[in-house]
């Protein structure tokens, strides 16, 4: 009893102080514990990315019908994600929740195509990733989310390679074609 009386102040320990600032750094929130996800592998690095549809939270155990998503796919040469739905019953919103990685755009000005039509859009944005929600209407079969950037994107080390490559190939050309360039100093 003397001992515990005899405790100062100091000697309490609080969480921060056990387990470091990193060990509070993940959070979930509602979209994703229920809601359904696509996952991405790129470079042997997943992304998971979360999608959804109006009500579909509210509506969980209930007979409501919703929206059958058939294929989620980043393509790199356009920039965008690309979304295939196999079946859309009624019009509602639709919302896509990835990591910023993912794609970005400069300014966050993406531009959502839903069959092939300039749509206007909501974004909400997180500590890492960001949210795209906008309306679908019945029979909606492609969505199309484009930004400035994707992954993978070149980095510097593809640069790189490319750059010794095309050397290598320059030297090759001028050894084996027998034709002496003159030199300029």
């Amino acid at each position: 009893m003397f001992l515990l009386l005899g405790m100062s102040a100091s000697s309490v320990a609080f969480a921060e102080h056990v387990f470091g600032p990193n060990a509070f750094a993940q959070y979930l929130d509602i979209s994703q514990l229920e809601s359904d996800k696509v996952t991405l592998t790129f470079d042997d690095k997943q992304y998971d990315l979360y999608y959804g549809y109006h009500g579909s939270l509210d509506a969980l155990g209930s007979d409501a019908i919703f929206p059958t998503l058939s294929t989620m796919k980043i393509n790199e040469e356009k920039k965008s994600l690309e979304i295939t739905m196999a079946d859309v019953p009624e019009k509602t919103d639709f919302w896509v929740r990835m990591p910023d990685a993912v794609i970005s755009a400069e300014n966050e000005n993406y531009v959502v195509l839903v069959d092939g039509v300039d749509t206007g859009y909501d974004l909400m944005k997180f500590p890492n990733d960001h949210v795209i929600g906008f309306f679908i209407t019945e029979d909606t079969k492609n969505i199309e989310i484009i930004g400035t950037s994707v992954i993978p994107e070149f980095g510097t080390i593809t640069i790189v390679i490319l750059g010794a490559s095309l050397l290598g190939m320059i030297c090759y050309s001028r050894r084996s074609s027998g034709i002496m360039l003159t030199r300029i100093n």
